[in-house]
């Protein structure tokens, strides 16, 4: 028997995309039976979207659905409802982000899926909070980014509202989803009963923002933030603003070029003034002078001048590549990390050995590249295995519901796999 934590769940995977396919994966890497049921003859549309080889399956399905089993069921028939009322009552948790009242057409009330099996979890991902004013608005990424709080505090004070290339709204909704549905597992465990667990990719994304709702009541109070660039010679509206690359925590930062810059676009890295560690930057940047002035000895008197400062630091830099200025600067302390490029993070040596990017093998596609499990355990490693084609385990799972030979190719000639 499997010693991975969940390996005795199963999972329903009613979800499309990526916030919902990210929360089941993930539950999958931890030892679940994860049923991913998908539409016959089209499935996951991610299937399709994408593609970079021809009537395979994109890497954007391929990498949020490994570890997983995949049959194709149309629930709108009555086998097809049939064969899902026997899943269910044999399922842990069903996972699922349609749109609003989906479920509930399709005949699969949450009164109704209580009564069929009152231990099971029900895990819902929606744009939007059911009391929201947008709760029928159709949600994606961005739209959860614009809506949460991060593009409104994301980019240049002279430019417009930016979007994260981090997937806020939808894997990270997917996340939040996994960490409620894990807290209504452990609470089973005491009550015997399930229970309903709904996730708003607009919570997911503020609760990832909560220290600009932390700024924004701090300008409100004294009418300026003194760790963003526009304090204290700029000015301050009403809503907390776009602060380009500062640290936003207290410890100044910025992006800052290296050698090399003029033609590669990621020839940077990111430099924090740590308080407690400011003399010894001063000593890594050629500047020991300035542990002692009061000109800059605090946070307070550096600020004013800061952007002249990180320009100084620049041009301390300009003789090294990012690599040689962050293992020079990690010397003395320093906090930074250049700025790594997808094609820098394909190939890492580090990042292959920890498991975090793995390379897997499909049917058809043939071997790729994703991210393994984030989370590095002392008594289990996950093992990333290939994304299911679609329908690849359909009869496997319909005779583990005891249907025979006989009556699975009744199915099949009738659509309903």
């Amino acid at each position: 028997m499997s010693n991975l934590p969940l390996s005795n769940i199963t999972v329903l995977d009613f979800t499309g995309v990526q916030s919902g396919p990210a929360c089941t994966q993930m539950m999958a890497w931890f030892g679940a039976n994860v049923i991913k049921i998908e539409r016959p003859g089209v499935g996951d549309v991610t299937r399709h979207q994408l593609r970079d080889i021809p009537d395979v399956d994109a890497l954007y399905f391929t990498m949020l659905n490994s570890n997983k089993r995949s049959i194709e069921l149309n629930t709108k028939t009555p086998e097809g409802k049939k064969i899902m009322e026997q899943l269910i009552k044999k399922a842990d948790i069903l996972v699922e982000n349609f749109r609003p009242g989906a479920m509930d057409r399709m005949g699969f009330t949450w009164e109704y899926i209580q009564e069929l099996n009152p231990r099971l979890i029900f895990g819902s991902v929606k744009g939007f909070d059911d009391n929201s004013i947008y709760a029928d608005v159709k949600a994606y990424e961005n739209v959860a980014q614009a809506a949460g709080g991060s593009a409104s505090t994301t980019g240049f004070w002279d430019g417009p509202p930016v979007v994260s290339a981090a997937a806020l709204g939808d894997s990270n909704s997917g996340m939040h989803l996994l960490i409620g549905l894990l807290a209504a597992l452990y609470q089973r465990e005491k009550t015997g009963k399930g229970q309903k667990v709904s996730m708003s990719m607009q919570d997911a994304v503020l609760n990832l923002c909560r220290v600009k709702l932390r700024d924004q009541q701090r300008l409100e109070r004294v009418g300026y933030l003194e760790e963003y660039p526009q304090y204290p010679n700029g000015t301050f509206g009403d809503s907390v603003p776009r602060g380009g690359n500062a640290g936003g925590g207290g410890q100044p930062g910025w992006i800052l070029k290296c050698k090399g810059w003029e033609t590669d676009p990621n020839a940077y890295i990111y430099f924090t003034i740590q308080e407690q560690n400011w003399a010894q930057t001063c000593v890594a940047i050629g500047k020991p002078e300035w542990s002692e002035d009061p000109n800059y000895n605090t946070a307070e008197a550096r600020q004013p001048h800061i952007s002249d400062i990180f320009l100084e630091i620049e041009k301390f830099l300009a003789d090294k590549d990012k690599h040689e200025a962050v293992t020079y600067l990690s010397q003395y302390g320093v906090p930074c990390a250049p700025v790594l490029s997808m094609r820098e993070i394909a190939r890492d040596k580090s990042l292959r050995e920890s498991g975090t990017v793995v390379e897997v093998q499909q049917p058809i596609r043939g071997s790729y590249l994703t991210i393994g499990c984030p989370m590095k355990f002392s008594s289990f490693t996950p093992e990333i295995k290939s994304a299911p084609l679609l329908g690849q385990h359909s009869e496997e799972i319909l005779k583990e519901l005891d249907y025979t030979d006989e009556q699975i190719a009744a199915l099949r000639a009738q659509k309903v796999i």
